[in-house]
């Protein structure tokens, strides 16, 4: 998976991290290794997320969270730079970056959101943020 950075729009202060983040149905996962469905019918996809540090979780879209048939949870209550928004709690998802990898609970995100890559999986799969280098 190849770290990028994202050239800042006009005006931005400084280039952003992407990485791309692989993604799977972790249920479907420890089923598809107890032999009850094939590998092949494991819901994964590979999706590009801005590295957020100031994110809590890993976030993407609902319309993704979908198409992984992640399992809803419950809801809750963040604060964005636009005010606060409920968002859903799916879990659980096995992500990989860079060769890396965890599983975690996954946030439903509007439409029109990037994905996000927060402080809770970066630690868990042990990323530290090269600000200077802008990758991990």
């Amino acid at each position: 998976m190849v770290t990028s950075i994202v050239e800042p729009k006009r005006g931005a202060n400084v280039g952003r991290i992407v990485v791309d983040v692989y993604v799977e149905n972790y249920v479907d996962r420890l089923r598809a290794g107890w032999g009850e469905i094939p590998e092949a019918q494991v819901r994964r996809l590979t999706v590009p997320a801005l590295v957020d540090s100031g994110a809590t979780f890993f976030c993407m879209p609902g319309s993704l969270v979908s198409q992984l048939g992640l399992s809803y949870l419950q809801d809750k209550e963040s604060r964005t730079v636009t005010g606060p928004i409920r968002l859903g709690i799916y879990a659980p998802a096995r992500i990989e970056v860079q060769g890396r990898d965890c599983v975690t609970q996954v946030l439903a995100l509007p439409e029109d959101r990037q994905a996000l890559l927060g402080q809770i999986p970066l630690e868990m799969m042990d990323w530290w943020i090269d600000l200077r280098a802008q990758r991990l």
